[in-house]
């Protein structure tokens, strides 16, 4: 959407020289992030780029399968 494009494009300006830390429902909103952390019950569960996430096939994956395959 239009308002998610211009929070993507305001993270990214803000985050410039950074260390930024990001919480999101939306996967898209991190997609770029040099790292994403998940996180479950038990503590950290899996971290990676978003592309290692997706080949690692784990949580990140399913989450974002579930959020793009409709």
């Amino acid at each position: 959407t239009e308002t998610e494009l211009a929070i993507q494009k305001s993270l990214a300006e803000l985050a410039v020289g950074r260390t930024t830390l990001v919480i999101a429902h939306r996967l898209a909103t991190i997609k770029n992030a040099d790292r994403i952390v998940v996180v479950n019950k038990d503590g950290i569960a899996e971290q990676g780029s978003h592309d290692e996430l997706i080949e690692q096939g784990g949580g990140y994956s399913r989450l974002y399968e579930a959020q793009f395959s409709s």
